[in-house]
């Protein structure tokens, strides 16, 4: 059987590492050696396969307390010695079934980091759910974008075509469980069922295990594809692509392949749920008299006329100028923020003009302040 790899020395923690460090060492190293960053590069691509399989293992919970042990799942799938609960059936409800004599099943659902799978042939199991983040321009995400992807994923080995079994030999049917995958053991009047223990669930035995994948069935690869990302997408927007997660054992459902966006900063624009945000300077003079003015649009300019004696922090907006609403719901709006643009320091010239306009624009502002807070404290 292959050897087992040394998945800490892989991802360079300690085997005492927590989960945010093991994070933060496998995005570090998946960065270093992303197919897109290392074309044609094959011992990049090869440690990044790596890479990948380390973190599916090390960042699941069960999956890294299995391994401790020596047994349990490698890159998401089975090895021999080891369970898998996900794999066994149809799941939690077919042992309640078998203890009290049911005859309902379990669903095909799908969880996280992948689910139980349709009830079918024993040792199916439907194939993980696939997370991914992709780079996005403040553009990109507003108009919508085709965008290359390399995904890190495990894939039937090509020696053995998924059976785990070296070629020429195929997995014989479990004689203690004869299949089902199950074994009942009688506890008085109850009888609970639980995985077989020759077989861990799977209800066949490789006898002669395949050298390629060493009996999982499985080889990482990374898959290549271009995603459609939807207009109107913010950061942090998770897209469901269906059935493009890995594939399932033994026939069942593929999994899903979650695409999480990460959207660049805008120089102009700021995202305001459904609209945007913008902060227009006026000059004092186009504040005091008012002015038509040209602003920024997501795909050009338009005009607004600022009305006279404006204040700092006025907002007008013009309506469906924002970005696509998601689910093609329509366009948000866009909020234009008037602030007033104090120059810090005035030229000879400028300081004279003011003085000026001082001394036309008599009177005192604030005296109604303290006209309010005599008249509070007669009353």
């Amino acid at each position: 059987m292959a050897e087992r790899p040394d998945y800490y020395k892989i991802l360079g923690v300690g085997k005492n590492a927590s989960d945010e460090e093991i994070k933060k060492a496998y995005r570090k190293l998946a960065r270093k050696y992303h197919p897109d960053t290392n074309a044609g590069d094959k011992q990049a691509e090869e440690r990044f396969k790596e890479v990948s399989q380390a973190n599916d293992v090390l960042s699941d919970p069960d999956k890294r307390k299995q391994y401790d042990r020596g047994t349990g799942p490698l890159g998401g799938f089975n090895m021999p010695g080891g369970f898998d609960a996900s794999s066994f059936g149809g799941g939690f409800s077919d042992i309640l079934s078998n203890l009290f004599g049911g005859g309902g099943g379990a669903g095909g659902s799908a969880g996280g980091r992948g689910g139980a799978g349709t009830r079918g042939r024993p040792g199916m199991q439907r194939g993980r759910d696939l997370e991914t983040e992709v780079s996005l321009t403040f553009q990109q995400a507003i108009d919508g974008a085709q965008i290359p992807l390399a995904v890190p994923t495990s894939q039937p080995c090509p020696t053995c075509h998924g059976t785990g079994a070296k070629p020429g030999t195929q997995p014989r049917v479990c004689p203690v469980c004869e299949g089902r995958g199950i074994e009942a053991q009688s506890q008085g009047i109850f009888s609970i069922s639980q995985p077989c223990s020759n077989c861990n669930g799977s209800g066949t035995v490789i006898e002669d295990p395949c050298t390629t994948c060493g009996g999982t069935g499985a080889q990482r690869s990374v898959r290549r594809l271009r995603v459609n990302i939807p207009a109107g997408v913010r950061e942090g927007s998770r897209i469901r692509l269906a059935g493009k997660g890995e594939p399932g054992l033994h026939g069942a459902d593929p999994g899903d392949l979650y695409v999480i966006t990460r959207v660049s900063d805008s120089p102009v624009f700021t995202r305001s749920g459904d609209n945007l945000e913008v902060e227009v300077p006026l000059t004092i003079p186009e504040a005091i008299r008012g002015a038509v003015i040209e602003v920024p649009t997501l795909h050009g300019s338009k005009r607004l006329r600022v009305p006279r004696g404006t204040k700092h922090g006025t907002v007008q907006r013009i309506r469906g100028e924002g970005p696509t609403k998601l689910g093609g719901k329509g366009r948000g709006d866009i909020h234009y923020r008037f602030v007033i643009d104090v120059p810090a320091s005035l030229s000879a010239e400028q300081s004279e003009a003011v003085d000026r306009l001082s001394e036309v624009m008599n009177g005192d502002p604030r005296a109604k302040l303290f006209a309010q807070t005599a008249s509070g404290e007669t009353s």
